[in-house]
């Protein structure tokens, strides 16, 4: 076990047991967009396809982790910036329309949104999407589990990059790691269809306890995900630094703990993915620094504050919420989605040069923190 047992009574852990999501969130009013003709998929100009969303739901979150936020803090945008949940239900069914098969809801913390299982049950009524999941902090999920559940969450990817109390002080600048792993537990417990753990991995910090959370693996059905260290300091996105470790560093590691471990199975986004022999999960890592997954990009990134971002290492932003509350068409919310893509680069190299070249810079677009991007 991962920690302590977590109490089963009054969970649903058989997906048949779950409530008919679609018939209870029609009669509640959670659908905005009815079943309507289907659209061209959201293609660029490299021949990606693109089925998964990234929505950001809340700028705000309630850790302070430094390679996310500089230690002063940020200044949140007022609630009048954020869309409203109709705008982003709005938003998700013009996509289920294109072809977009998977939501993810993020943040910030999308926990710290009130209204956050209701964003869910619409998502997952929406026509055409097949997957809702949610990334969080693990922070508040106790709170708000049965009802994801119930409200037709797909999955759960749980960030944590250190079973130490003490680095998790360190990094988080906050308490919290049994509640972490409680979390975790707590997902499995629940039979969430895919459970996943994020870590970012940092030399000289965490690199140690790489092997502690590849076994997690062995035990438990879930996915432990590496992912290659990206500080955020407002002024250059992207630098190595010192505690960067390479994802093919991190695989030579895990071949090394696991000898004769078999690639698996993943998302496009677990560029290498593995399963031992016997083992009920999956280990990944994720080169998202060296960003040898760009060929197979299929994400689109939505911001809190209702902006189109085609690749995390762009700062070119294409607005939708002024258009959406100015009244526009379903036609030109998906222009401006297909002129976001018409633009993207071709890897996150070239779109971090481009966004230099034209001096596009996060500052000048008012993003200081990761949270205010979406991960």
């Amino acid at each position: 076990m991962i920690v302590r047992a977590v109490s089963q009574s009054g969970m649903k852990t058989n997906q048949e047991d779950r409530v008919d999501n679609a018939s209870t969130i029609q009669a509640q009013g959670h659908v905005p967009v009815q079943a309507q003709d289907a659209l061209p998929p959201l293609q660029d100009r490299f021949g990606r396809t693109f089925d998964y969303v990234r929505i950001a739901v809340t700028e705000k979150c309630n850790l302070r982790c430094t390679y996310c936020m500089p230690e002063e803090g940020v200044d949140f945008q007022g609630k009048e910036k954020i869309l409203q949940s109709d705008e982003i239900l709005r938003i998700v069914g013009i996509l289920g329309r294109m072809g977009i098969k998977k939501v993810r809801f993020t943040g910030g913390e999308p926990l710290v949104r009130k209204d956050i299982v209701d964003l869910v049950a619409g998502s997952a009524a929406t026509p055409g999407i097949k997957a809702v999941h949610l990334t969080t902090n693990g922070l508040l999920f106790d709170r708000y589990a049965q009802q994801l559940r119930d409200a037709g969450l797909t999955g759960v990817n749980i960030s944590l990059d250190t079973m130490d109390a003490e680095k998790f002080v360190r990094i988080t600048r906050r308490e919290g790691l049994g509640k972490v792993k409680d979390s975790i537990q707590l997902a499995l417990d629940m039979g969430f269809p895919r459970v996943k753990v994020n870590v970012v991995l940092m030399r000289g910090f965490n690199e140690g306890e790489l092997r502690t959370f590849t076994d997690l693996a062995v035990d438990h059905r879930l996915t432990v995900r590496f992912i290659e260290f990206m500080p955020f300091d407002g002024h250059q996105i992207w630098e190595s630094g010192g505690h960067f470790a390479s994802a093919e560093s991190l695989v030579k590691q895990i071949e090394t703990f696991y000898p004769g471990i078999k690639p698996a199975d993943g998302t496009r986004t677990e560029h290498h993915i593995f399963q031992g022999e016997g083992h009920a999960g999956k280990i990944a890592v994720i080169p998202a620094f060296t960003r040898s997954l760009c060929g197979n990009c299929s994400r689109i990134r939505v911001t809190a504050d209702g902006n189109v971002r085609n690749c995390l290492y762009s700062d070119k932003e294409f607005s939708l919420r002024e258009m959406i509350r100015q009244g526009g068409t379903d036609d030109e919310i998906v222009s401006v989605f297909r002129k976001a893509f018409e633009e993207k680069e071709e890897d996150g190299f070239e779109a971090k040069k481009a966004s230099s070249e034209q001096q596009v810079s996060v500052n000048s677009i008012g993003r200081a923190s990761m949270t205010q991007i979406g991960g």
